[in-house]
């Protein structure tokens, strides 16, 4: 089959390309900007990657049409399409699918899936599951919407039926003895034996002519819902409207399948209220299924409320331990013993653009995290308190998401930001007052509406031995090497 991907080089699409190309499908694409560092990763491929969204892409003809949830039926300010290519296919009568639906047609069918849902710590809770299943010797597929770094790329379709099979019956003896895990869970997964694949899924709109969340398409057998609060305000009304969204989620999964959701989540609580068929398991509260005893880098994990294993890891935290959790739960369903799964965590190297480090100057550390919505910057900026101590973090931040961008989460960013010592913010593109907003912190806060002043401020608050935590969900203007230069230039090597 020739599939032809409109919007190639976002995250998803573009793990949708590189599993297509590998399952030996013929794969073109295109998009607007075609853009680092998907268009290296798809071109190393063998990937042909169209600049633009031109008509006359139409003479490709190929057998379908993916379309991306880039793509719209937008105008320009002149009346043309600002997406030409969609609305020739449309005039054409020619086939065209999501990206969601066409994974769910051509990728996952046949497979036992394990999705991962929630507002926060999908990529790295997805990773970590991945990994977790890959150590013991189950070679699972995946799609992550970021680049692990165990594996080095962001999906992959995996091993086959009996490959896992062979492997996951090694799975069940020797670690389960390691661990004292009882008999019951040291036993083979229920059910046909499937090939595993581990998808994020996201509750954001499939394509603009399927308003549906991206993961209704996935029918996990074991879904992970890790986190629900109030996002996407470009899409979603209400936090009610998510919670209707991640229900039907719930819908899909089987009598045979797991839900794994956080126990410390009354909005999860009110989902599953509105009726789930399957069998649960919770984590994270004292009274879960799973919980966790001891700091984030080191901590038991207690099932019905009883050890069996430890986790010791890179890792800080409460919300990691909390993902960490998740997956454990997750992987028990498929047969791998909390043991071996806290094993493999403890080899976890965590994914790129998650506490990354880019560089050191002077004892002055500059972090690259993904961490946009206040509730993921506070659980940011808090593992990284629990790592440093009493080390001064500067938190340098752009509100750059739509939801942030509408300004519907602005009071938020002062309770966000309480562990930091001080906060700099880049106002630039926003409709809302960021100084105002930030008012609060008093002077622990800056506003800036461009990089280069941002980093003029943060250069004159600087001091050796802080860390500097950059936090956004895009490229964010290259800041982190921006300030690693001035840092360099500053602090001259003697």
């Amino acid at each position: 089959m020739h599939i032809h991907i409109l919007g190639i080089c976002g995250t998803f699409m573009g793990g949708v390309a590189a599993l297509a190309r590998e399952a030996g499908h013929t794969v073109t694409g295109c998009d607007a900007g075609v853009y680092p560092p998907m268009s290296d990763q798809l071109r190393a491929l063998g990937i042909d990657l169209i600049e633009g969204f031109g008509a006359d892409q139409l003479a490709l003809r190929p057998d379908m049409f993916v379309i991306g949830n880039v793509v719209s039926r937008a105008r320009l300010p002149d009346g043309t399409p600002k997406f030409p290519l969609m609305e020739a296919i449309l005039d054409a009568g020619a086939p065209y699918t999501s990206g969601p639906q066409w994974m769910s047609e051509h990728i996952l069918q046949g497979r036992h899936v394990l999705a991962v849902a929630g507002t926060h710590g999908k990529t790295t809770t997805t990773s970590m599951l991945a990994w977790v299943l890959e150590h013991a010797g189950l070679q699972p597929g995946f799609l992550v919407g970021g680049v692990p770094l165990n594996f080095g790329v962001s999906a992959r379709l995996g091993g086959n039926v009996s490959e896992g099979a062979a492997r996951s019956a090694q799975v069940k003896e020797e670690p389960a003895q390691r661990a004292g895990d009882t008999e019951q869970s040291a036993q083979p997964p229920r059910g046909p034996r499937q090939p595993l694949f581990v998808i994020e899924a996201d509750e954001y709109d499939t394509a603009f002519f399927d308003k549906r969340s991206k993961f209704v398409h996935y029918r996990p057998r074991t879904a992970v819902l890790n986190n629900l609060e109030f996002d996407h305000a470009d899409i979603f009304d209400s936090l009610a409207d998510i919670e209707r969204q991640f229900h039907h989620l719930v819908r899909t999964v089987p009598g045979s399948g797991r839900v794994v959701w956080n126990g410390l989540e009354e909005s999860l609580a009110r989902v599953l209220h509105q009726g789930c068929w399957s069998e649960q398991r919770s984590f994270g509260a004292a009274v879960s299924d799973f919980s966790a005893e001891g700091e984030p880098h080191d901590f038991a994990v207690l099932q019905a409320g009883r050890e069996v294993a430890r986790v010791r890891w890179g890792l800080g935290g409460v919300h990691n331990q909390l993902n960490a959790l998740a997956a454990i739960a997750a992987a028990e369903h498929v047969g791998v013993p909390p043991a071996l799964a806290a094993e493999a965590l403890g080899l976890f190297h965590n994914v790129k653009r998650r506490m990354e480090v880019r560089g050191t100057v002077n004892g002055i550390t500059v972090y690259d995290d993904f961490a946009h919505h206040p509730t993921a910057i506070r659980t940011t900026v808090d593992g990284l308190r629990r790592q440093v101590g009493a080390a001064r973090i500067l938190a340098v931040f752009e509100p750059r998401s739509n939801t942030m961008k509408l300004g519907t989460m602005k009071s938020q960013l002062p309770w966000s930001l309480e562990q930091a010592d001080l906060a700099f913010c880049h106002s630039g593109g926003l409709g809302w007052d960021a100084a105002e907003a930030l008012a609060p912190m008093g002077a622990r806060a800056q506003v800036a509406g461009d990089i280069g002043t941002l980093v003029d401020q943060v250069m004159a608050a600087v001091r050796p031995g802080d860390r500097l935590l950059c936090m956004s969900n895009g490229g964010f203007g290259g800041v982190h090497q921006k300030l690693l230069d001035a840092l360099a230039l500053r602090f001259p090597e003697h």
